[in-house]
């Protein structure tokens, strides 16, 4: 067995490899380690080297990549998974450190340690200018309770501090178990002395932290980033300090990195800059490094897979023939999980004639991935969704019908404490995942790109005035479907109908705000899906 070490990776993870009789490790380089390729049979890589779909030809006995790390963006998935080569990863294995950088910035910043240190190694003695607070008594509001938001919450209760958190998808009593009060954002914004951020970046927490949220926070409040810089609108955490609204701020990481010079969240003192370092310690570099050697091996010896990102124990054969069905799970998923509202709480797949037959499983941890990918900071995938939705106690069932709209179909079902929302899909000919059917009204459109839904009362102009607002935002459309309920009853009011609108850009929240403002519209939602 030949195993190719493509990045620096710590000694101890080299001798676990070295300890397997038989197994010969090749120690290379992000630049050289492609001539050696043919002969490997597995890949340890850091954030150096390039895994493209080239690169991975040059691989015909390849059966595993192991990073050591978290993200995969040096990886290409897809051309791994076609050619039947699992991938994995090490989620959780800097956690601690950055749950520590967190706290770290915390306590620095309520002392002004970075200031103070400057003032004093300049000769000065400016004990009355640098009087700090303390964390005790204060409250913590964690946005974004997964792992990392977890560690952070153990840490900081040993400094006597209330911890609230907003979390979409964790179960209140499991966040009540561990000492934390979940509350609604806006609640977080307004009881919060200091706010962590630990959420993964999309389209509905890129600068969650804008004009608008800083307006209801605490005056004095102090903000701690060690997620995503997106998350943070950069002009607004700038005007926030200047009136005295954010009395400091921690970051780790930027919109951009790293940062412009000059950039007034580089030159202002109250501002904590690191440079994304908060994963980056010994223990971390060691742990990552001994944990992917492990599962490399583990995977290599015994088959078991442990933190895959893509679909483990088939082959590429296997996989051409069932992806469509997982693409149709994922992207439905992910409609209905941006269609629906409040927090989720039970899931119901529903699978017609052929679909899910002989990869039910498989399917259902795409629809999870799917759902589930909207809540959380670390994206499921096909190996560790259905455990994820388990651990958020969400509640997942399964079960078949007969025929529906399509011949061979799926209806996921999601249930939150504000209603419930249906989506039906299918896969046509085409190969290409279809939505059939929203909340029982037929309504058939591609699953892809950027589009809005709508619920109205079916009466005269709607449509047309839904098209004109479009139109004068300059919102090209490529797709208008629509659909409205068959024998409602009384057949005297007018029935309910839905709309599924593909454009051909990202919708302006202005522009959704004037399409939930027009007579008879009862809601509307953008929905982002690959392209």
């Amino acid at each position: 067995m030949n195993i190719l070490i493509a990045d620096a990776v710590s000694p101890s993870a080299l001798e676990v490899l070295r300890a397997e009789p038989g197994w010969r490790v090749i120690a290379s380089s992000p630049k050289e380690f492609q001539a050696h390729l043919p002969d490997a049979h597995a890949l340890l890589i850091r954030s150096g080297a390039q895994v493209t779909a080239e690169v991975l030809a040059k691989a015909p006995n390849l059966r595993v990549i192991g990073r050591a790390g978290v993200g995969i963006d040096n990886v290409d998935v897809d051309a791994a998974t076609s050619r039947g080569v699992l991938v994995m990863n090490t989620p959780g294995g800097n956690a601690i450190s950055v749950a520590e950088h967190t706290l770290a910035l915390m306590l620095a910043a309520a002392r002004s340690i970075p200031a103070a240190s400057e003032s004093t190694k300049a000769g000065k003695w400016e004990k009355k200018k640098f009087l700090g607070t303390e964390l005790n008594g204060k409250t913590l509001g964690i946005v974004g309770l997964g792992n990392i938001g977890l560690l952070v919450a153990r840490r900081a209760r040993p400094f006597g501090m209330k911890l609230l958190a907003y979390d979409p998808f964790v179960n209140p009593e499991i966040a009540r178990d561990r000492g934390v009060e979940m509350v609604t954002l806006d609640e977080l914004y307004a009881a919060s002395d200091y706010i962590s951020l630990h959420l993964s970046l999309n389209e509905n927490t890129r600068n969650l932290l804008n004009n608008e949220a800083f307006a209801k926070m605490k005056d004095g409040v102090r903000i701690i980033n060690c997620a995503r810089g997106e998350l943070i609108d950069a002009t607004a955490i700038e005007q926030a300090l200047a009136s005295g609204k954010v009395a400091a701020v921690g970051l780790d990481v930027f919109p951009e990195e790293p940062p412009q010079p000059g950039s007034p969240l580089l030159t202002d003192p109250r501002v904590i800059a690191t440079p994304h370092i908060g994963g980056s310690t010994e223990e971390a570099q060691e742990t990552v490094g001994i944990r992917i050697a492990e599962q490399v091996r583990d995977y290599l010896k015994t088959g078991v897979v442990l933190n895959a990102v893509n679909m483990p124990s088939i082959n590429a054969e296997q996989y051409d023939r069932i992806r469509p069905d997982l693409d149709l799970a994922e992207r439905l998923g992910s409609f209905a999980a941006q269609i629906a509202t409040g927090r989720p709480k039970r899931v119901q797949l529903i699978y017609s004639g052929n679909l899910g037959k002989t990869s039910s499983g498989l399917v259902r941890n795409a629809a999870l991935s799917g759902i589930l990918k909207r809540y959380l900071s670390s994206p499921p995938n096909l190996i560790n969704a259905n455990l994820i939705a388990e651990e958020r106690g969400l509640s997942v069932s399964e079960s078949r019908h007969g025929r529906s709209y399509g011949s061979d179909s799926l209806t996921i079902v999601i249930e939150t404490d504000e209603g419930q929302r249906t989506a039906e899909g299918t896969v046509f000919s085409d190969g290409f995942p279809r939505l059939i059917s929203v909340d029982g009204i037929f309504v058939e459109t591609r699953l892809i790109g950027h589009m809005v839904f709508t619920k109205n009362i079916d009466v005269p102009g709607v449509i047309g005035r839904m098209g004109t607002l479009l139109g004068e935002n300059k919102i090209n459309i490529a797709d208008f479907s629509l659909g409205r309920e068959e024998n409602h009853q009384p057949a005297s009011e007018p029935a309910v109908a839905v709309a599924v609108v593909r454009i051909d850009g990202p919708l302006p929240k202005t522009v959704l705000e004037k399409l939930l403002k027009l007579e008879a519209v009862q809601y509307a939602q953008t929905i982002e899906l690959p392209a």
